[in-house]
């Protein structure tokens, strides 16, 4: 039985669509379970994880139709990214933040859409929104220098967006936003060194002194608002609530995360008993039995919330409404309360599992490590989208935080 929360617009096609790519994700789980202990040890997605993800046509499920993408809704990018996850975290989250920047330049301008995907269809984009460097205005564009660090999939693209002020002559900032750089501009410093993720290669890009073009230029006060610069209209993806909708990049790995360790503990529960005690078998264990429901529940909770949110966002985007603020906190709330409660049935799924779960040789480590460290990421703060939620809530000013 699935969760069937999804959006009143949804069609009989989206959903054939749907499963059909969710199926194609599915069939590589075990390729990425395989490759999982590699892609950490060499701290970036093994390359034949990025074959399959392109072979399957599932780096391009957020690229426009009019570019030979799959241009799904949100619901549906949430479960194939699940999936991914079942099979390895670090894959989930390079794939999940890629689409996520090809879901993003869908906002932008037709030249820049053009300048990525008539010559390479294929094209990823990964990117930093948080200013890392600083862009000044010249003849025809604007001089980009400086450092974005956490740039998660930036050694698997050929594109890079990057958050900047933007400044006048006189040296103080008259906008801010993104800008667009081909990958050969900058280069990749190896910064990531960390205990969970490690195979996301969410490295710090340096850009000095490079030239980017006007165009290539697209203002956060706009995306903010509501407003998008892509003059396509009718593509329902690309005029959804930016600062809302961009956040649940970050759940769909968590979710797949939280399943792989349920998976491995009801597997192993027959075989394995409990210390010092008459149980033989997990399975008899009272203690067992209600620790696995428990964290069955966190989980479902998890995904109807996630779920939630997606149908909120692909609503807006099929109305082409701009949702009001509380809507958009509320979303906001979703997403991380959801983060939580996946982390939540892990660590759960942890202690039941006892001692065993932290061997080097136990998958369930590695999902364990990679769901804390990927949970503290700045968006996912539940204490902070908790702040907005309830603002909006008590019917407090806008404030506090842009990204929603």
């Amino acid at each position: 039985m699935g969760v069937i929360l999804d959006r009143p617009g949804v069609t009989d096609a989206d959903r054939k669509q749907r499963a059909e790519l969710v199926a194609r994700a599915a069939e590589l789980v075990p390729l990425l379970a395989r490759n999982a202990q590699r892609t950490e040890q060499d701290r970036r997605v093994a390359d034949e994880n990025i074959a399959a993800l392109i072979g399957a046509g599932l780096f391009r499920i957020t690229q426009p139709k009019r570019f030979g993408g799959w241009e799904v809704d949100f619901r549906t990018k949430l479960e194939i990214v699940r999936e991914l996850g079942r099979g390895c975290g670090s894959t989930a989250w390079v794939a999940s933040l890629l689409t996520g920047g090809s879901w993003f330049l869908g906002m932008w301008n037709e030249q820049v859409q053009q300048d990525v995907w008539d010559a390479d269809p294929e094209a990823r984009v990964a990117g930093v929104v948080a200013p890392g460097g600083t862009a000044a205005l010249v003849d025809g564009g604007y001089r980009v220098s400086g450092r974005w660090a956490y740039c998660s999939g930036s050694l698997h693209a050929q594109w890079l967006f990057l958050g900047v002020p933007i400044l006048g002559a006189d040296g103080t900032a008259v906008d801010h936003g993104s800008v667009l750089l081909p990958a050969g501009d900058v280069t990749i410093e190896d910064t990531w060194f960390v205990t969970g993720m490690r195979g996301s290669g969410s490295n710090t890009v340096v850009a000095r002194e490079v030239f980017v073009p006007r165009h290539r230029f697209v203002s956060a006060r706009g995306l903010l608002a509501g407003q998008t610069d892509t003059p396509f209209r009718d593509e329902a993806l690309y005029r959804v609530p930016f600062a809302a909708s961009a956040p649940t990049d970050l759940v769909g790995p968590q979710l797949g995360l939280a399943r792989a360790a349920l998976d491995l503990v009801l597997a192993k529960a027959p075989t394995r008993g409990i210390a010092h005690t008459e149980y033989t078998s997990q399975t008899e264990a009272p203690t067992v039995q209600l620790a696995v429901a428990r964290a069955a529940s966190l989980i479902e909770i998890a995904e109807l919330l996630a779920y939630r949110s997606a149908a909120d966002i692909d609503e807006a985007g099929r109305r082409g409404e701009f949702p009001d603020y509380p809507a958009r906190a509320r979303v906001r709330m979703d997403v991380a309360q959801a983060v939580v409660h996946a982390r939540d049935a892990i660590r759960e799924l942890v202690s039941t599992h006892g001692a065993a779960s932290f061997a080097e040789s136990n998958p369930l480590q590695r999902i364990w490590r990679d769901s804390e460290v990927a949970s503290r990421h700045a968006v996912a703060n539940p204490e902070i989208s908790a702040q907005l939620y309830g603002r909006a809530l008590l019917g407090l000013a806008e404030g506090a935080n842009s990204m929603v």
